[in-house]
């Protein structure tokens, strides 16, 4: 019998372990087939909600975030791309890419999500930022998104230049960290079963089966 989940996927389009967190959720979800109905939403976290517009540096941000040495960063990268890959997703980050501010960005996919296909769009963000090293808070990057997407341009720029959506996102933000949430990627399922971080196929698997199983 195919149980029905609830997935929450709370992450920000600039978080390279989420594009890892959605690639074994998503292969998680083939390998267990009919035995569960997922209906996943996208929920917006942002890492660095005081971005400036011009953003910063990848290896600047995060030598000051985290104290990560130049050699470091490189290093914690290629793991990030090699783990992506894994997963089928081509990453191409270098040390000259730049972190940048992508509140407007969830505010396209929470729009996405009344009106379309959420996953769609956050796939084609992805791919923006992390394989096509474009600019997650520009309008015009966005809307090529939306449009990637199967989504209407035409409406996608109205939401974003008329600034739509932004209490709601807000309220979502504040809604996830008053649940406890910290750091990205999230999944939550059923309201009621935590898994953080970017794992691997397999641990999503087990974890799907378990609650399934439970539900």
């Amino acid at each position: 019998m195919t149980k029905p989940l609830k997935i929450d996927f709370v992450s920000d389009v600039s978080c390279p372990w989420c594009i890892v967190g959605l690639g074994g959720l998503e292969a998680a979800l083939e390998r267990v087939g009919d035995l569960v109905d997922a209906e996943i939403h996208f929920q917006p976290f942002e890492l660095n909600p005081d971005m400036p517009p011009e953003g910063q540096n990848i290896v600047e941000h995060v030598a000051e975030k985290y104290g990560a040495t130049r050699e470091q960063s490189a290093a914690n990268r290629q793991a990030i791309h090699d783990r992506a890959a894994s997963v089928g997703f081509s990453m191409v980050t270098d040390e000259n890419s730049r972190i940048y501010n992508t509140f407007d960005a969830h505010r396209l996919l929470h729009w996405a999500g009344l009106v379309g296909d959420q996953k769609a769009l956050k796939h084609a963000l992805f791919e923006a930022y992390f394989t096509d090293n474009q600019d997650p808070s520009d309008h015009e990057v966005l809307v090529a998104a939306a449009m990637k997407a199967g989504l209407d341009p035409h409406a996608a720029h109205q939401v974003l230049s008329s600034g739509q959506y932004a209490q709601e996102v807000r309220a979502a933000e504040r809604q996830w960290q008053a649940a406890g949430i910290s750091s990205v990627p999230a999944v939550v399922i059923n309201d009621r079963y935590l898994i953080s971080g970017g794992q691997p196929p397999e641990y999503f698997e087990q974890a799907l089966r378990q609650i399934a199983a439970e539900a």
